[in-house]
C-alpha cells in the first residue's frame, strides 16, 4: 500500500477540521483547496468557505433548527446545516432527505412538533447520494415503514451506504424526469448531475393564499475536483437545466442554499413570505455556475506560446 499523497492527507485533514473527528472522505465530499475564488452579487466565496458554509460546525449539522412551514403543505424538518423536508397530503406524507442516520430521530421530533405523525410518512425521496443527506434512509423506512425511491444513477452509491451494517433499502428505481405522486401531491424527478451521478432536483407545485407557486428542491451544484470530461459535460448540462425550472420557490440541500436563516428570521416578524422569492430562485446557480468556470480555468494548463 503506497503512502498517501500531500493533496490527499491534506484533504483528509481538511475534512476532518470542518466535518468533525467522525468524518470521512465520503461525508466530507473530497474537502476542497481554498482557491480559486469567485465574487457574486458583492460576496466572495472559495471552494473551502462554500463547503464550511453548507456545513457548518459538527453541532450545526446534528441541531434541531425550528421546524417550520416553507409554503403550502411543505415543511422543513431538518438541523441547522442540513436540510429535510416534509410534504403533506391527505393520503399521507413524503419526506426528502433523512441526512445522517443520528438525526433521523431529531427529524421525528420536528415533524411531531409540528403536529403530525413520523408514521405517516409513505414515500422517502432522496436529493444525492452523500451521506450527510441519504444516510438515514434505512432508519427512515426501519420507523415508518416508507417507500424509498432513488435516482438509478446513484442506486450503486447508495447501495454502498451502510450505517452499522444495514442495507440500503430502495424499493422503486427512478429515472429522469419520472414523477412521484401521493394524495394529489406530485413531484418530478430531474436528473442533475455532476455533485453526484444521480443528483436529482425535485419540483412540484404548492398552493397558498389562493395562489399556485413553482417549488423547487434543488440538489447541489457544488462540482467535484477534479474536474473530468465526464463531470465538466454534466455540470454544464446541470446548470442549464435548472435555469429553465420554473421557479417561486427554491430551497436546497442544505439551509445557505437558500437563505433559510435569514429567511426563517423574517418569517417570524410577519408580513410576505419571504420564501416566496423569484429573484433569488438561480442564485446559488450563479455562485456554483462561477465557481465551476473558475475552477475549470485553473485546472486548465495554458497554452504554450
Amino acid at each position: 500500500m503506497t503512502n498517501p499523497t500531500r493533496p490527499t492527507l491534506l484533504a483528509c485533514l481538511l475534512g476532518v477540521a470542518l466535518l468533525g473527528p467522525g468524518a470521512n472522505l465520503t461525508q466530507a465530499q473530497n474537502a476542497p483547496a481554498d482557491h480559486p475564488s469567485v465574487t457574486v452579487k458583492g460576496q466572495t466565496y472559495t471552494p473551502q468557505s462554500i463547503l464550511a458554509r453548507n456545513m457548518g460546525t459538527p453541532e450545526d449539522q446534528t441541531t434541531q433548527f425550528p421546524p417550520h412551514k416553507i409554503v403550502g403543505n411543505i415543511y422543513y424538518v431538518g438541523t441547522k446545516t442540513l436540510s429535510s423536508f416534509l410534504i403533506v397530503t391527505p393520503q399521507g406524507n413524503i419526506l426528502i432527505d433523512s441526512t445522517y442516520e443520528r438525526n433521523v430521530k431529531t427529524i421525528e421530533k420536528s415533524v411531531t412538533d409540528l403536529g403530525f405523525k413520523f408514521s405517516d410518512v409513505k414515500i422517502l425521496l432522496g436529493n444525492h447520494a452523500h451521506g450527510d443527506h441519504q444516510e438515514g434512509d434505512a432508519l427512515v423506512k426501519q420507523l415508518t415503514g416508507a417507500q424509498v425511491m432513488a435516482m438509478a444513477e446513484d442506486v450503486p452509491a447508495l447501495q454502498a451506504m451502510k450505517p452499522g451494517g444495514k442495507e440500503h433499502p430502495i424499493d422503486k428505481i427512478l429515472h429522469d424526469g419520472e414523477s412521484v405522486t401521493l394524495g394529489g401531491a406530485t413531484l418530478v424527478a430531474h436528473l442533475t448531475p455532476g455533485h453526484t451521478r444521480g443528483c436529482t432536483t425535485w419540483t412540484t407545485t404548492a398552493q397558498e393564499g389562493g395562489r399556485t407557486y413553482n417549488v423547487v428542491f434543488s440538489c447541489s451544484l457544488r462540482a467535484p475536483v477534479p474536474l473530468t470530461p465526464a463531470i465538466v459535460d454534466e455540470m454544464t448540462r446541470s446548470f442549464k437545466l435548472v435555469r429553465t425550472l420554473p421557479c417561486d420557490v427554491q430551497v436546497g440541500d442544505h439551509p445557505a442554499q437558500y437563505n433559510m436563516h435569514e429567511k426563517y428570521a423574517r418569517l417570524q416578524k410577519g408580513g410576505p413570505n419571504p420564501f416566496i422569492d423569484p429573484a433569488g430562485c438561480t442564485l446559488e446557480a450563479d455562485i456554483q455556475e462561477a465557481m465551476f468556470k473558475a475552477v475549470l480555468a485553473e485546472q486548465t494548463p495554458a497554452p504554450r506560446p
